[in-house]
């Protein structure tokens, strides 16, 4: 609930940020300058919505392929509600203009030691469910959230001894905050994406996972590679060139993990069996499939030398990072939320209609932003080599597309805040029968 609540809020103030990038009176007041409202909107999306969601996810997918009972449930529910007061503050302190500048922690730092505390009473929960399992075997979905339970803490206490406690000096600053940036967006979150989407994928069409064995093969070699991956976006700044070389090979190793998550989610969409195509789950988490394949062909791409030169400073980047947040994780989670909720609830989704209108609109705005930004970045990146090409004719040309890209950001809003409602329909009181019997509305 917490989630789609922070879902919609976020929604909302990236189409905000969205419009003020070619409107800047929009709403204008002090509160809501870009600057502010960009932040606000990735705390909510980012660790209200996304952290939210994928700690739910993971909890449900340990607990549920270890056969474990989910007991003491309220530890997990206290660390929620410590998670999301503690966003609560940081977002006012954003809002009257108490922002730090730092890309991904942007609130005062007494926000994070709670941030921490509330996750070890819900996340490390998952690695609980699983030291308890009652069976045998480990399943691929088990990997990938048990690693993203303990990169997390390791993510955040660099981060906050490198920027918080001690702060660094000079440029590690910027490598200390890029290496934290990518774990979250790179490593943390797309791990549970992925666990969601091995689980979901063969459970809802009724088929075995394509391939095991490079299953074993894409989990280390996207753990290994991946964590050297996130300087790609420092290539040719002012950190050692030895850095930058290491970040280049390891995001180009990454094409490994990428084809073979590729090989066995397209091989278990297109083996035999039984179909679930009326399933949302399916739909959901086929396209987060091809997504997460695209994002990583990107990712492995674009830190080369060569491509970097004309890409960097543009659009190409923020599609890149639009293609792994919203067509995979967003996705993904959509899917698992699709399935889990339902029978945690014991009724079925109110409004089938409202479902197919949530999955159109999110995918139609999520390939057209990225189709947006995509075609833009490639046309910024050739201006901005053209010494003929000033900056402010650089800023001219940008705006129809900025005016397309908040067109497609409102169809994605209005998707999550229907989706948002549509999740406070189905946990909203059941009405009553006059014989006793609860009423489910299909």
């Amino acid at each position: 609930l917490a989630s789609a609540l922070w879902l919609a809020v976020g929604s909302v103030l990236a189409l905000v940020a969205a419009l003020k990038l070619h409107l800047p009176d929009f709403l204008n007041s002090e509160t809501l300058t870009y600057g502010r409202v960009r932040a606000l909107q990735q705390v909510a999306l980012g660790y209200g919505w996304s952290f939210n969601a994928a700690l739910a996810v993971a909890l449900w997918l340990m607990h549920r392929l270890g056969r474990v009972e989910f007991r003491h449930g309220w530890v997990a529910l206290l660390g929620a509600f410590g998670w999301n007061a503690a966003l609560v503050h940081g977002c006012g302190a954003i809002a009257t203009g108490q922002l730090t500048g730092a890309d991904w922690l942007p609130f005062p730092a007494e926000v994070v030691p709670v941030l921490v505390a509330s996750f070890l009473l819900t996340g490390l929960w998952s690695t609980v469910a699983f030291s308890r399992r009652q069976t045998g075997a480990t399943y691929v979905s088990q990997w990938y959230v048990l690693a993203a339970m303990f990169w997390l803490p390791v993510l955040w206490l660099a981060a906050l001894l490198a920027l918080r406690c001690h702060p660094a000096r000079g440029t590690v600053q910027a490598v200390v905050e890029a290496w934290y940036v990518h774990g979250v967006t790179g490593l943390f979150l797309p791990s549970v994406g992925l666990a969601a989407v091995y689980y979901f994928l063969p459970k809802v069409l009724g088929r075995p996972v394509h391939s095991y064995y490079l299953a074993v093969v894409g989990f280390w070699t996207f753990a290994l590679f991946n964590a050297w991956a996130g300087l790609g976006q420092l290539v040719g700044g002012p950190i050692p060139v030895w850095l930058q070389s290491a970040s280049i090979v390891a995001s180009a190793m990454m094409i490994i993990p990428v084809l073979i998550v590729g090989i066995n989610f397209l091989g278990t969409l297109g083996g035999s069996g039984a179909s679930g195509g009326r399933e949302p789950t399916l739909r959901f988490s086929a396209y987060a499939a091809v997504a997460f394949v695209l994002a990583g062909v990107a990712g492995a791409v674009l830190p080369l030398r060569s491509v970097s030169a004309l890409t960097r400073f543009t659009d190409i980047v923020v599609a890149r990072d639009q293609l792994l947040s919203q067509a995979f994780l967003a996705m993904a989670l959509f899917g698992a939320l699709y399935y889990i909720l339902p029978r945690l609830a014991r009724r079925d989704w109110p409004s089938a209609s409202l479902v197919h209108a949530h999955f159109w609109l999110c995918a139609l705005g999520a390939a057209g932003l990225i189709a947006v930004l995509a075609v833009h970045g490639w046309i910024q990146g050739h201006q901005w080599n053209d010494p003929a090409v000033s900056p402010a004719q650089v800023a001219a040309s940008a705006l129809p597309w900025n005016v397309a890209a908040s067109g497609c950001t409102l169809l994605l809003t209005l998707g999550h805040v229907l989706f948002a409602a549509h999740v406070l329909w189905l946990l909203a009181p059941r009405a009553e029968r006059r014989d006793g019997q609860s009423f489910v509305a299909r």
